[in-house]
């Protein structure tokens, strides 16, 4: 299965992905949010941008990359993870 990407902009998100942080408030709310524990997360962050399964969407100013039940947010231009959720 090949990543799906919807509006070619994102495929910017994958050729910059070493620009890919968070801040330390980001670092916290991902991990509560997801359940998260000793795991770096922006390591993890990369693999689902990357995966083939995950599929990218940008709205405003955002990107939106959705994994199973993973739903990542990173600032178009700043390449900041904002936060996740998982769906419900």
């Amino acid at each position: 299965m090949s990543k799906v990407v919807i509006d070619s902009d994102p495929v910017r998100l994958l050729q910059n992905i070493e620009k890919i942080h968070t801040t330390v408030l980001g670092l916290e709310r991902i991990k509560n949010n997801l359940g998260l524990i000793n795991v770096d997360i922006i390591k993890w962050a990369k693999i689902i941008i990357s995966s083939n399964s995950s599929e990218i969407t940008q709205k405003g100013k955002n990107w939106y990359i959705k994994n199973n039940k993973i739903i990542l947010t990173v600032n178009k231009h700043s390449y900041t993870i904002i936060t996740a959720h998982v769906i419900t």
